[in-house]
C-alpha cells in the first residue's frame, strides 16, 4: 500500500485515516501475507473503486463484502471482472435480475466500469481477499476504513441511493442518515441467498426511479 493515489476528494476526507494506527496494522499484515500466500486484488487495484467513481460522482453506491477469492477475478471494483474472465455465478444473478427488472440481456462481459463512471461506487466493505479464502481479511481493519467512506458519503447534502445486498451489507445501514438518503435492500445475489429477496427486487429500475425524482440523469445498466 506504498504510494497509494487516490482520487483527490477521497483524498482530502481519508487522508487522515492512513496515519492511524489500524491502518499502520493493516499494511503490516498486507506485508507479511505477501511473502507466503496469494492476494487479491493487485495492490495497484486495491482503492480503485476509489478513483474510478471520484467522489463528488457519486450517485450510487453497491456495497458488497470482499473480493473475489478465485485467480484472475478480482480488479478493485465490486462484483466486477475483468474483460475475457467467466463471469462467476453471483455476477451471473445481477445479470439475471438486471434482464428481469430492465430486459437488459446477460452481456458477456463482467467488466462493471460503465457503472463506475457513470457514479455507482461498487464499494467491498473489505478489500483485500487471500486466494481461495472468502473473508479472510475480515476484521483487520479495512471494515472501519470503507465504514468511514460510507460515513462521508453520508454526510453529503445531495440524497444517494445505497444498494445493501445481504446480510453483511445491511449491516451498514446505522452509517446512513434515511432521513436524507435512499436504501434499497434485499438478500445477496449469490446462488446461496439470491432466491430469498434479491431476485425480483428490481433494484435497477428503482435506482432510475429515484435518480428521476432528483433529476439526475439515470444510469445506463447496459454493460457490452
Amino acid at each position: 500500500m506504498n504510494n497509494i493515489n487516490l482520487e483527490i476528494g477521497w483524498k482530502n476526507e481519508l487522508y487522515e485515516e492512513f496515519k492511524s494506527s489500524y491502518m499502520i496494522g493493516l499494511k503490516k499484515f498486507l506485508i507479511e501475507e505477501k511473502k507466503s500466500k496469494i492476494i487479491y486484488p493487485q495492490n495497484k487495484n486495491i482503492f480503485r473503486a476509489f478513483n474510478e467513481t471520484p467522489l463528488n460522482n457519486v450517485k450510487v453506491v453497491i456495497i458488497s463484502q470482499d473480493p473475489y477469492h478465485g485467480k484472475n477475478q478480482a480488479n478493485g471494483l465490486a462484483f466486477s471482472v475483468n474483460e475475457g474472465i467467466n463471469l462467476p455465478p453471483t455476477l451471473i444473478n445481477i445479470y439475471k435480475e438486471l434482464y428481469n427488472d430492465l430486459k437488459i440481456s446477460q452481456s458477456k462481459s463482467g467488466y462493471l466500469l460503465p457503472w463506475a463512471k457513470q457514479g455507482v461506487l461498487l464499494l467491498n466493505s473489505i478489500l483485500t481477499v487471500e486466494e481461495n479464502k472468502p473473508l479472510s481479511h475480515a476484521h483487520k481493519g479495512w471494515e472501519i476504513f470503507t465504514d468511514k467512506a460510507i460515513s462521508i458519503l453520508n454526510k453529503n447534502n445531495k440524497p444517494i441511493i445505497f444498494l445493501l445486498w445481504g446480510y453483511f451489507s445491511n449491516k451498514k445501514t446505522y452509517l446512513i442518515n434515511c432521513n436524507k438518503h435512499i436504501i434499497i435492500s434485499s438478500s445477496h445475489p449469490s446462488p446461496y441467498s439470491a432466491n430469498k429477496s434479491f431476485f425480483n427486487s428490481k433494484p435497477f429500475s428503482k435506482v432510475n426511479f429515484y435518480l428521476k425524482k432528483l433529476n439526475q440523469p439515470v444510469i445506463d445498466w447496459k454493460i457490452k
